[in-house]
């Protein structure tokens, strides 16, 4: 998606979301799709079955008569059949074709980006995307589904202030220059997700600080590489610092606290706990 907006010259996102998708599929739509893709009536019989799958909360079994199990293996699945013929095939066949100016998009699961070159063209879109929800008994959802724009910086401009971001699968995209002045766009954690990761962190060091060191140090590591291997994107790494500087203070400090007699001292963890545990390193993981 960053590359289709530098190379299309995207200057307009249409950011769509859809209230409450998973338990808002219409079933009858949906095994109406189905059929189109498989033929085979066992594989059809068994999907009628996960949909009538019961669900258990609090206590209590119910069947919900619309929707995916929430939870359920094939539900990722279903849902993708739904949303290919009601967003995917419809912007190729029917949207791009009416467009006066270049536009893409882009979907994972019902995470949706829609990008148009020209104002006209995305104003056109957010028209007629509730109609296309609606025809399928969905509704977009009124405060996410936003239209943004997103165009490239003048050369001149020392600041990308007012041209707008947006948000899509936990990273923030916006414009800034590289060191030779020219603009890209660049991509970061969402301060919201990285705010709540760290919180995340803290409470776990607080909650689990009288286990074993060697358990919480496996943990953690865990914790740190699973971070890293999502959020490791080329221009992130100030993130991944961040992180990394937090966990240590946070399993410092709650250490510190496991006993009045044990206190351990900044000293004593300076020379013990960073050589005989050492928490790894940020790393770049993606390139692209």
């Amino acid at each position: 998606m960053r590359a289709q907006c530098s190379t299309l010259h995207i200057n307009w996102r249409v950011d769509a979301d859809v209230s409450g998708f998973f338990d808002n599929i219409d079933r009858r739509h949906l095994r109406e799709l189905s059929k189109q893709r498989v033929n085979d009536g066992g594989i059809l019989r068994l999907i009628g079955k996960w949909l009538n799958a019961s669900v258990l909360e609090a206590g209590k079994l119910s069947y919900p008569e619309k929707g995916t199990p929430q939870g359920g293996v094939a539900s990722p699945l279903l849902a993708n059949i739904f949303l290919h013929h009601v967003l995917d095939e419809w912007c190729v066949k029917e949207v791009q074709p009416r467009m006066k100016g270049r536009c893409f998009l882009t979907r994972f699961a019902d995470d949706v980006i829609i990008g148009c070159e020209s104002k006209t063209d995305a104003q056109r879109v957010m028209a007629v995307l509730p109609k296309r929800f609606g025809r399928f008994n969905l509704t977009s959802h009124p405060e996410k589904t936003a239209l943004i724009a997103f165009n490239k910086p003048l050369r001149r401009e020392h600041s990308a202030r007012g041209k707008g971001t947006f948000d899509f699968l936990g990273f923030t995209h916006y414009w800034a220059t590289t060191s030779r002045g020219y603009w890209v766009i660049k991509r970061k954690t969402v301060g919201k997700r990285l705010r709540r990761f760290l919180k995340g962190i803290w409470t776990w060091c607080r909650e689990n600080r009288h286990a074993p060191l060697t358990e919480q140090y496996r943990r953690l590591c865990a914790k740190l590489r699973g971070y890293y291997h999502y959020h490791g994107i080329r221009g992130n790494l100030k993130a991944l610092r961040t992180v990394l500087e937090h966990t240590r203070r946070a399993w410092r400090y709650w250490l510190s606290r496991r006993s009045h007699k044990g206190h351990l001292h900044w000293q004593k963890y300076e020379a013990s706990m960073r050589d005989q545990f050492p928490l790894p390193k940020p790393r770049i993981i993606h390139h692209i």
